[in-house]
């Protein structure tokens, strides 16, 4: 597959950010875990993908979110919002804002419905991306702007909503690879100057996690996102009353780990396209995993948080009004209302974000059903 050729800055980042991370290789004594990879690749300040200035989101970066879809996917979220606002406190935490437009949509929305949080807190730590929202939400809610907060590090204690739109995706994977000979993490290593795959035999608390999970014959390879397990247990703590409210792509553990998924889920975007090599100038692509929505779950249970609901994306929205809410743009005039139309498809479309996309809500002290698992509710998947 032939890819876009980087402009000459972009590719000087991009190669000092390969002389980064072949001196940690280096250090570490020619051999890293793919997960420390992939923290780089995305994280390094001021080098990484979310770290530097490309960018990202739209039609002009490198993939397209659902809030920069469509303005619907905000309003009806804001509806599982504003519940739960109400039975807990008014604060609300987006962790990973990208464009900012879901900030813009929800903040708007609750104005509308009367449910306007206290504070809006954002957690970002790409110091482009802070830039950008903040411009963002000058245009879109100047009239909400003392509102909003940015964070460095996560609360001490929280109380309210945290909403996370396909973050854990983005959080950095260790790669496994189970042979005829035993279970390996898979790791970077330098050859010639390059970067290779190099598997040493898995050990610690990878290990640990592995020794739950089976699987078909090897040879098989996949991901275990610990990044991910640490965050969520980490809110255990943190949460005194309301939700985690994860919304990705992935799937429930017997799916994720299916047999003919023998090379994983681990993908890179670069301007819309996909393709399979993260070795592929580093710094310029995007690096995702699909989420194990059983094991996102698991480690909310165990860090003392309640499993609300878990559901597709599609039926989470028509749940909270999407269709209601699309009904009533109809005065709009035609041309907008297609539009609108549109991009609610691709919201609930099978074919598009609609199964693939997942909605899992952990909690605490909240008691009441929640709006979005109304129908369709698929803990029993988990």
């Amino acid at each position: 597959m032939s890819l876009p050729t980087p402009d000459p800055a972009a590719a000087e980042n991009s190669a000092r950010l390969v002389d980064r991370i072949a001196a940690e290789i280096e250090r570490a004594g020619g051999w890293i875990p793919f997960s420390r990879y992939m923290e780089l690749a995305l994280y390094a300040p001021g080098l990484g993908y979310y770290g530097g200035g490309a960018r990202k989101f739209g039609a002009a970066g490198d993939f397209v979110t659902a809030p920069e879809l469509s303005p619907l996917f905000a309003q009806a979220l804001a509806a599982q919002v504003a519940q739960i606002l109400a039975a807990s406190a008014p604060r609300l935490l987006e962790a990973g804002a990208g464009s900012g437009a879901l900030a813009v949509g929800l903040l708007l929305e609750l104005e509308r419905r009367g449910a306007l949080p206290e504070r809006y807190e954002i957690l970002e730590l790409s110091g482009e991306l802070r830039a950008r929202q903040q411009d963002t939400l000058a245009r879109g809610v100047p009239h909400l702007a003392d509102r909003v907060a940015w964070l460095d590090t996560l609360p001490e204690r929280f109380s309210g909503v945290v909403v996370a739109n396909e973050l854990l995706d983005a959080l950095p994977v260790n790669i496994v690879a189970w042979r005829e000979d035993g279970v390996f993490e898979r790791g970077v290593a330098l050859a010639n100057g390059a970067f290779i795959w190099q598997e040493r035999p898995a050990s610690g608390a990878l290990l640990a996690v592995l020794q739950g999970l089976t699987f078909t014959a090897p040879p098989y390879i996949s991901e275990i996102n610990l990044a991910a397990r640490a965050w969520i247990a980490e809110w255990g703590r943190i949460l005194q009353q309301g939700t985690l409210l994860l919304i990705d792509y992935g799937f429930p553990q017997r799916e994720y780990y299916h047999p003919q998924r023998v090379e994983g889920t681990l993908m890179c975007h670069y301007r819309h396209h996909a393709h399979g090599d993260p070795f592929w100038l580093p710094g310029l692509n995007d690096l995702t995993a699909h989420v194990d929505f059983t094991a996102a779950a698991e480690a909310g249970h165990d860090a003392g948080l309640d499993v609300l609901g878990y559901t597709s994306q599609a039926q989470f929205l028509l749940n909270c009004g999407l269709a209601q809410l699309l009904e009533a743009r109809q005065e709009d005039g035609a041309a907008a209302y297609a539009a609108l139309a549109s991009g609610a498809q691709k919201l609930i479309s099978p074919a598009e974000m609609g199964e693939l996309f997942k909605v899992l809500v952990l909690g605490k002290g909240i008691d009441a059903p929640l709006l979005g698992f109304a129908r369709g509710d698929r803990l029993h998947a988990l």
